[in-house]
């Protein structure tokens, strides 16, 4: 009986780590920041390097300040696609080739509450960099293809290599 009590009792002590909610199950270490310009406009962008950070993005935020954003680094250059699984606030999602030129943008990309149903949005080339936005800010920056992204201090250049 009392190896039973103990079981228990450590089942107990030990339940609350296995108790997830859905943004738990993205939970991820601290991501680096810094800043990039667009087209003159300087952004505080949070910097997702490793897989964990991209999967997660911006999920379950509901709000980022005009002057925030998030920028992606992939591990190759390659044509990207992004979905809007879990965000709830509409974005632009800005593609970069390895030159750190706009290859497209999706505007005005909306949240989607459909779960795995939610629509890929592709770039329409290869792309190593991808920036996130507030949805709106590429038409107000007046972004073409070919734009030139600036980064500030502590944005690598290369790709990290590839953490589990």
């Amino acid at each position: 009986m009392a190896f039973v009590l103990l079981v228990l009792s450590t089942l107990l002590l030990v339940s609350p780590a296995f108790a997830q909610d859905a943004s738990d199950a993205y939970a991820i270490t601290p991501m680096s920041t810094s800043w990039v310009v667009l087209h003159g406009h300087r952004y505080n962008v949070e910097i997702a390097q490793t897989p964990a950070q991209r999967a997660r993005g911006l999920m379950f935020r509901d709000r980022m300040a005009n002057d925030r954003g998030m920028l992606f680094i992939h591990d190759s250059e390659e044509p990207l696609a992004y979905w809007m699984k879990n965000t709830l606030i509409a974005l632009d999602i800005f593609y970069f080739d390895a030159n750190r030129r706009l290859v497209s943008v999706s505007k005005r990309t909306p949240p989607c509450t459909l779960g795995d149903g939610c629509p890929p949005y592709r770039s329409a080339g290869p792309a190593l960099y991808v920036l996130e936005l507030n949805s709106g800010a590429a038409d107000h920056l007046h972004v073409k293809k070919g734009d030139r992204l600036t980064f500030g201090p502590n944005i690598p250049t290369t790709p990290a290599p590839t953490q589990p």
